[in-house]
């Protein structure tokens, strides 16, 4: 099968995953986040990656490449930190017992 043109997998990544043979799940994990921040900012992951399972998923339900796809479909919408400099930035600042800003 000659790779399709996806807008969801513009470098191949995901087509090459399907095709290299004993390819590992860990394997494929990696992969996966390679694609991932090869997407450009602001790329909807949870609209990209059906059409990712639609395309190569279908043809291969058992592949560890689906198994890191239905995975990520499920954690799409989970996104950032949960903590951090961003969770405090709007939180009121407590000045320092130094007199130093907090």
């Amino acid at each position: 099968m000659a790779r399709p043109k996806l807008a969801a997998d513009p470098r191949g990544l995901i087509y090459e995953a399907y095709r290299i043979e004993g390819i590992t799940e860990p394997d494929c994990r990696t992969i996966f986040l390679d694609w991932a921040l090869g997407m450009p900012d602001g790329a909807d992951m949870k609209a990209l990656i059906p059409e990712l399972l639609e395309v190569y998923g279908s043809a291969q339900p058992d592949h560890p490449m689906t198994r890191v796809l239905e995975a990520g479909l499920d954690r799409a919408g989970q996104t950032g930190r949960r903590g951090g400099w961003a969770a405090r930035r709007g939180a009121s600042r407590t000045p320092r017992r130094d007199g130093g800003a907090g």
